[in-house]
């Protein structure tokens, strides 16, 4: 009979550990009402984008910047935008590049998250690799498409090698980083109720890590989204299909700074969007759940 009961209570004591010691100190927070967002996250940003165009529109009316050539009106860039939308062409740009993103992202947790668990587990393993992570996060991952496509040809293998070598170091170092920073007592805590070595790491010290694995999960898009761009744009082939980095070098080629401008706002769009619906509220979401979120 007792046999339950205390499975049952170090379950519950598991949970606990999740929250982190940070939610046991802090006062419990509260969902922050849907105007209190808008007014202080969506309309801001807004304002901001705004003020921008504003602010662009000028430097092409008041002929401060007279050639088209050299920047286009904004409204020249809507009217690029629209006939790709009219033409059935914008989705495609998109979806070219964001599928090949996601994938190579999906690729890159795989492969750098136990690696990340390698490494901090492994001291030996850490003090070998590490360095070398850390020189390849600062390497411009432009660097590594010429070998790409002459190891792998033109093709989206080339691709997807050049998102790993640009994703893998920041989840991984992230992950590490996250998991140096668990506190000792809660490791402490889970060797008290039992828990052996997997356990610990499932139940305690992945948790605890949840906020730093996410904000290298954040670099690591980044990442992967430069590198994607950089690779589409140096290794421009019809047979890869038209990408958003496709679309910004053939408006160079074609010398359209519509198209050149349409392509960049496109980039800038996905890497928003990415953030807003999906490490934003995750992040927020761990933060909450440990007490460490505010609100504002």
């Amino acid at each position: 009979m007792a046999g339950p009961d205390t499975t049952a209570d170090r379950t519950g004591h598991a949970h606990d550990l999740h929250a982190g010691l940070d939610a046991l100190d802090t006062t419990p927070t509260h969902r922050t009402p849907l105007r209190t967002t808008l007014t202080r996250k969506v309309l801001p940003p807004l304002v901001a984008l705004v003020l921008l165009l504003t602010a662009w529109q000028a430097l092409v009316s008041l002929r401060v910047v007279d050639d088209p050539s050299r920047l286009p009106a904004p409204s020249a860039v809507a009217d690029a935008l629209t006939r790709s939308w009219l033409e059935g062409r914008l989705l495609d740009y998109i979806w070219t590049s964001l599928s090949r993103g996601l994938l190579g992202f999906a690729l890159a947790l795989l492969i750098a998250t136990p690696l990340g668990l390698l490494l901090a587990h492994v001291p030996l393993l850490r003090s070998a690799l590490q360095p070398l992570l850390t020189g390849l996060q600062s390497l411009p991952s432009v660097a590594w498409v010429p070998p790409a496509v002459i190891w792998l040809g033109l093709n989206d293998r080339m691709m997807f090698a050049v998102i790993l070598l640009g994703a893998v170091p920041s989840i991984a170092n992230g992950l590490v980083s996250g998991i140096d920073h668990v506190p000792p007592q809660l490791h402490r805590a889970g060797r008290t109720l039992g828990a052996g070595r997997l356990q610990t790491i499932r139940h305690v010290t992945l948790p605890a890590a949840l906020p730093g694995y996410i904000a290298g999960l954040k670099q690591g898009w980044a990442f992967s989204w430069r590198s994607l761009m950089a690779a589409e744009i140096i290794a421009s082939f019809p047979d890869l299909g038209t990408g958003l980095g496709q679309l910004l070098e053939n408006g160079r080629t074609a010398g359209d700074m519509a198209m050149v401008f349409e392509a960049i706002l496109l980039i800038l769009a996905v890497g928003i969007t990415i953030d807003l619906l999906v490490f934003g509220p995750l992040e927020r979401h761990v933060l909450r759940t440990r007490g460490l979120h505010t609100g504002n």
